[in-house]
């Protein structure tokens, strides 16, 4: 089902949708401007995903076993050799 709408764009928004419509990418306005919308929408999906992964992620380490900064401290310094090590680094 199609929905006829009123839109505004910028000259240079409308000069580019013209050029695709034009170049043959697509056949009118309406498919370029549903096509922009459609990208929108998965952006919008794929967000929201990732937000909601992060805020899960955020949580589980807020409930997780925590360790001290001085081990923390440890872990890094550790780390850090290994790298040096790994790619024969001087200190």
């Amino acid at each position: 089902m199609s929905v006829k709408s009123s839109i505004s764009l910028t000259e240079q928004q409308d000069a580019f949708a013209r050029s695709l419509v034009d170049s043959g990418r697509y056949s009118s306005m309406s498919s370029v401007l549903q096509q922009g919308l459609e990208l929108l929408r998965q952006k919008t999906e794929a967000e929201a995903v990732e937000t909601a992964a992060l805020r899960e992620l955020v949580q589980r380490r807020l409930e997780g076993p925590r360790i001290s900064a001085p081990e923390m401290e440890g872990r890094v310094t550790a780390m850090v050799e290994r790298k040096r090590r790994a790619l024969r680094v001087d200190p």
